[in-house]
């Protein structure tokens, strides 16, 4: 199954306008030229182009609206100049009938506009301000939306309606009876007036949305049932969203009623697959809500600028448990002195702390491991005599500094692949940072020419080694998890759709049948992956664990998906792109130390290589394990055992907050005046 660069789906809407723009031309032409086959030939070039255009899944360029060239503007200059083309007939029609279908065309239009108002008092009443998902909401009573071509695709909606007219109008210009265009443009007079019935029933009092006070106090009512105790907080862009799902599986594990607890309502449907509950409260005083429940502890991710809003809430404990340490700069931010405590793997990241002096207290910092590292495995030693060594090449993004040592993707990214291509007895697979080439235009350029050289060598080499049973097997459980994908975002609903979503599929919860068609869909993966198929893995499948737990060596640079592989006990290397000699490098970042220390040449490959097949003596093996428990604690008790107990213990200090506050205090605090002086 070889994989190929997709065209962006921008170059391929542009090539559909520079059609529409030469069927536009065309048709002018066709009009003052006798005769009206190009008139009609070019009306319905045109109108397939743009048809195609919206009827794909995602949106069509901005620049249309820049340019004032939206669909309804499209189609009107396409349907006047077929009304035009009317008038080219020898035994053309009369003025009568031309009015009644410049009048119809002008209904249909009149609706679109009509329909776009409607759509926008639909959309505000069905914003409510609490959105959720797992959770009953059945006393809500939350009515259907309109159909989503109605109030969603006004373009394909707008499209669809002048189908009629527009194979009317052409039929009749093209010589038929003329007929044919004053049924075309009746019928689509008719489905625009449908269209503008069915919205309206969305204003009658049983299909409108409840009130903001009804699910506000339903919301606190749920609050004070499912009596949450811990959760997680996250707020930022959606492609920020893997910085919380990291921690779903640990979250899930743990006692005391999980919550999550979102500020962006695009970031609902990006939370992975999850059985818990899911609480987006996009306003500051709904989000205030929450000091008054029996939560108690609320897990930080990454720092927002919102962070600081929920901050605010003194009966609740906050800790910062990060998404990934690294010895880079942005594991020790002074903004984590914000937090009641700071939760790190292990000792490194203490260490870390304290030589940063950003204001973080020693006893602020807890030690709790990475519990979402269990499914990693143990490595086995060298590979088999005359087996491939597979090269996990994990580079990091260039972030928000101009720092040469936090990605060497753009120095020796390229270097690194050729000699690895190179190699017949490699395989790499290779899984750049989602990120890459976000801030540097030169990472973004250098992402894409390795990708092309892994390209080249895969059509060179050996392809995807499946049977035709494992062939079935994959596109089965793909095909599975995308009807799954589909069901748990719900990409394309609104708020209300997703609150009352019961998250089922047949007999499990759609995230359970997730969980297994994935582990189905991996195992049928790497199975069928031949011995010596280089990859490029940008996709969600398969994980970057999973991804650990086939290869034999980790390429990376100073990040966190060191601290991760370190479970694995596997060899690893770190490229140096800095002005810093090999001592010095290994001295500045401790996760190095470890490891194999990659040029920019790619000097140091060789060991790497040879420690995997077991022609070099592992010397740093011992210094691997060392390192392990430095950096994520030691073994037992388990990181889950222990996360599990940090939990316990910053809630039992809220206890301690609440009764002491409640012990009192209440009498000292003074009251306003009751009457004026």
């Amino acid at each position: 199954m070889k994989r190929t660069i997709g065209t962006r789906p921008e170059t391929f809407h542009f090539a559909l306008l520079l059609l529409q723009a030469c069927a536009l031309i065309a048709q002018i032409v066709g009009v003052a030229l006798p005769g009206t086959a190009l008139l009609v030939g070019a009306a319905a070039l045109g109108y397939a182009a743009d048809l195609v255009m919206h009827a794909g899944r995602t949106a069509p360029p901005r620049v249309l609206g820049q340019l004032h060239a939206e669909a309804v503007t499209r189609q009107a200059v396409r349907d006047l100049l077929l009304v035009a083309g009317l008038l080219r007939l020898e035994d053309g029609p009369s003025t009568g009938f031309l009015l009644v279908c410049l009048g119809g065309l002008l209904f249909v239009h009149g609706a679109h506009v009509a329909l776009q108002a409607g759509t926008v008092l639909v959309q505000r009443s069905r914003k409510l301000p609490v959105v959720t998902r797992n959770i009953d909401t059945s006393g809500l009573r939350l009515p259907s939306a309109p159909p989503a071509v109605i109030t969603r695709r006004p373009g394909l909606r707008l499209l669809l309606a002048e189908l009629p007219a527009v194979a009317g109008l052409s039929v009749t210009a093209a010589g038929g009876h003329s007929g044919w265009a004053l049924g075309g443009v009746v019928l689509a007079a008719v489905l625009s007036a449908a269209a503008l019935t069915m919205l309206a029933l969305a204003f009658l009092p049983g299909r409108r949305a409840p009130r903001q006070e009804e699910v506000m106090e339903w919301f606190d009512e749920w609050l004070r049932d499912h009596r949450p105790t811990v959760g997680m907080y996250f707020s930022g862009g959606s492609s920020s969203a893997y910085q919380a799902n990291m921690w779903l599986s640990a979250l899930e594990k743990l006692e005391g009623r999980p919550v999550i607890v979102l500020r962006e309502r695009a970031m609902v449907p990006r939370i992975g697959p999850t059985d818990l509950p899911i609480v987006c409260l996009p306003r500051v005083a709904d989000l205030m809500r929450l000091g008054d429940s029996s939560l108690k502890v609320l897990l930080h991710p990454a720092n927002a600028p919102k962070t600081s809003q929920v901050l605010r809430i003194p009966s609740i404990m906050h800790t910062f448990v990060n998404h990934g340490e690294s010895d880079k700069l942005s594991s020790c931010n002074p903004y984590a002195k914000a937090y009641d405590e700071v939760w790190v793997a292990g000792p490194a990241a203490r260490e870390r702390y304290a030589l940063a002096a950003v204001g973080v207290a020693d006893e602020d910092v807890v030690e709790v491991g990475r519990p979402q590292l269990a499914g990693v495995e143990r490595g086995s030693g060298p590979v088999p005599t005359g087996s491939p060594v597979t090269v996990l090449y994990a580079p990091t993004w260039e972030g928000w500094t101009d720092d040469p040592g936090n990605t060497s993707i753009v120095l020796a990214g390229e270097t690194i692949v050729r000699r690895l291509l190179a190699d017949p007895g490699v395989r790499l697979l290779y899984r750049p940072h989602p990120l890459t080439g976000s801030v540097d235009p030169r990472a973004g350029a250098a992402n894409r020419r390795i990708i092309g050289l892994i390209e080249a060598a895969r059509g060179a080499g050996p392809q995807f080694a499946a049977t035709p049973e494992q062939r079935e097997a994959l596109e089965r459980t793909q095909r599975e998890l995308d009807r799954l994908t589909a069901a748990w975002s719900l990409s394309s609903a609104d708020d209300l759709e997703r609150m009352a979503d019961k998250g089922m599929s047949g007999d499990l919860t759609v995230p359970e049948a997730m969980r297994r068609a994935t582990e189905e869909w991996e195992g049928v993966y790497w199975a069928a992956l031949a011995a010596t198929e280089h990859q490029v893995l940008t996709g969600e499948r398969p994980g970057l664990y999973s991804c650990f737990n086939h290869s034999d060596v980790l390429i990376t640079d100073v990040s966190s998906v060191i601290s991760e592989f370190m479970v694995s006990g596997k060899p690893y290397a770190v490229t140096n792109t800095t002005d810093l000699a090999e001592g010095a490098f290994r001295e500045a970042f401790p996760t190095v130390r470890a490891g194999t220390v990659l040029t920019a040449t790619a000097k140091g490959l060789d060991e790497l290589l040879g420690v995997a097949r077991g022609t070099h003596d592992d010397t740093l093996a011992t210094a691997r394990e060392e390192l392990r428990t430095h950096l994520l604690g030691p073994a037992a008790p388990t990181s889950a055992e222990r996360f599990q107990e940090a939990v316990h213990a910053l809630a039992a200090r809220v206890d301690e907050r609440r009764a002491k506050a409640a012990g009192g205090t209440s009498q000292a605090v003074p009251r306003q005046r009751a009457g004026a002086v």
